[in-house]
């Protein structure tokens, strides 16, 4: 991914910046994480003793019918079920959790008094009266049980998907930028030097040619070399008569 950075020092701010924003953004998603996990153990251990409420309402609804159709016969059990005239209600809200919008289930009219339940008290017998209150307990079982579930599947998708951005900022995105950081430097590092290099050398061969400058104007400025230099310029041997 180096290879596809320029290395220029804008670049290397542009990218500096970028580290800085997904480091922040790296702390920040796992604390996220961290704070859903403590949530879901809490709502897991919640689930955990719903499930118990659930499989003993379960079982002693299974009882008391049996017992009722045992003792009454399927004909009493089924009219005393289809007399029902008032339907439990069901409404949804929805609460959040850490970002995580969950389901809040309520429900209402599912505990019946006898009165309420439809069929006749002298009709029946308290075998009825017992399995319709078991399962009245079931059914609120049912719905405690379906918020907590949909809640807990809900928090573990978006742990999953959190643990999935904080590994990618981790394990890919943030190793690729401080490699394309480090080549910036080294390859800005190198023209610093090479520039430096070049400006010395253009001091060296500036310095040299001073010198000859300063040497030229010393031979001009000594008598001898004066004298021989006009000797020389007007055609005749230096130091010889003729």
């Amino acid at each position: 991914m180096a290879k596809d950075v320029k290395p220029t020092r804008k670049e290397l701010m542009a990218i500096e910046d970028r580290i800085d924003l997904s480091e922040r953004g790296h702390g920040t998603l796992e604390k996220k994480r961290d704070g859903l996990i403590m949530e879901f153990m809490d709502i897991l251990d919640r689930a955990q003793d719903v499930r118990g409420e659930l499989s003993k309402d379960y079982e002693a609804a299974q009882k008391k019918i049996n017992m009722a159709r045992a003792m009454e016969g399927d004909v009493a059990v089924r009219g005393a079920a289809a007399a029902l005239q008032e339907h439990p209600e069901i409404t949804t809200e929805s609460k959040n959790i850490m970002g995580v919008v969950v389901p809040q289930i309520e429900s209402s009219r599912v505990t019946k008094s006898l009165d309420q339940r439809g069929y006749g008290v002298l009709g029946t017998s308290a075998r009825i009266d017992e399995a319709a209150e078991a399962y009245e307990n079931l059914l609120e079982s049912i719905i405690l049980a379906a918020e907590v579930e949909t809640a807990m599947k809900k928090m573990l998708a978006e742990i999953e998907t959190t643990k999935r951005r904080v590994n990618a900022l981790e394990f890919k995105l943030l190793p690729d930028l401080y490699e394309n950081k480090e080549y910036i430097e080294q390859k800005l590092e190198e023209q610093e030097r090479e520039e430096i290099f070049r400006l010395k050398k253009i001091k060296d061969k500036k310095e040299a040619e001073e010198d000859e400058e300063k040497a030229a104007a010393e031979r001009e400025d000594d008598p001898v070399v004066a004298d021989e230099l006009e000797r020389s310029t007007a055609g005749g041997v230096p130091g010889g008569d003729d």
